[in-house]
């Protein structure tokens, strides 16, 4: 028998394969155009292959799914016994992501209640999973996307980046403008506020930032029992350093978790990056 409440997402949420199937979320995915050719982030694109391509400083860019492919993850929802959906997406300040889907919405044959998460990655993930929870649970449309907007709102994200470049040239760094002109001399760190990307601190070396970052995410964490990712582009050995660090300062850590960012994100953040994702623990 089909759940009541279909949830639907996209691929910056980065869930892994065994959570997109236990509990039957729908992933969207974003387009990322390499050269002139769009393709399916994940399925089509890896971190290590747009990485390459930073790296050759190649055109690489994202796009936002087309409404079409909502509007037919909507219509199978509905033909396997759906009554509604809620799809939860990556911030509307850094994609159209939200727009689509919300044009889908609007002529969908069930209800649809759209989610702007204001964040991406896990800040986007940990809601989809609050979200399919409550989904599982046999909560109404309007609980699974409360669900969803709870978490989102209680959720903190961290980030740093070896250069603010890639940001610059995706048209991402909002706030963080006025850090480029020291670019060259400051290790920024930065966070997800309001939708958006803003500068929080500059440090002067990566070890330095990395640290500070990890500070940051366990005054973050406080007592409350929180799940935590660490998320990272071709970086796995930092972020597995980091992940060990933070199991042992964290006082009620619940799952832990690390994730190397896909290429929607990874375009943006360039190789390198390393980010803490800090949301109230799922009892699952």
């Amino acid at each position: 028998m089909s759940q009541a409440v279909t949830v639907v997402t996209d691929s910056t949420a980065y869930l892994d394969a065994e959570e997109i199937r236990r509990f039957g979320v729908t992933v969207i995915p974003l387009q990322v155009v390499v050269g002139g050719r769009a393709l399916d982030d994940v399925a089509e694109i890896d971190a290590e292959g747009v990485a390459g391509a930073l790296r050759q400083w190649s055109p690489v860019s994202t796009s936002r799914p087309a409404p079409q492919r909502f509007a037919d993850a909507y219509e199978l929802a509905a033909a396997q016994g759906t009554t509604g959906v809620v799809s939860v997406h990556l911030s509307a300040e850094m994609s159209g992501t939200v727009e689509s889907a919300r044009i889908a919405a609007a002529d969908a044959i069930i209800p649809v209640e759209v989610v702007d998460s204001g964040s991406l990655a896990m800040g986007l993930g940990f809601p989809v999973l609050a979200a399919a929870w409550k989904a599982r649970q046999g909560g109404t449309r309007t609980e699974v996307a409360q669900a969803a907007r709870a978490c989102a709102e209680a959720t903190k994200s961290f980030f740093y980046v070896d250069t603010l470049e890639h940001l610059r040239r995706g048209g991402r760094i909002g706030a963080a403008a006025n850090l480029l002109g020291s670019a060259l001399s400051i290790k920024p760190l930065l966070h997800i506020t309001q939708g958006t990307i803003a500068p929080l601190e500059k440090v002067r070396t990566s070890g330095r930032a990395i640290a500070r970052l990890e500070d940051l995410a366990v005054r973050a964490a406080g007592d409350d029992p929180v799940d935590v990712a660490v998320h990272h582009l071709v970086a796995a050995g930092r972020a597995g350093t980091l992940a060990d660090h933070l199991a042992k300062r964290i006082p009620a850590l619940g799952r832990l978790r690390v994730v190397e960012v896909g290429a929607a994100v990874g375009v943006h953040v360039g190789p390198g990056m390393l980010g803490i994702t800090i949301a109230p623990a799922l009892t699952t």
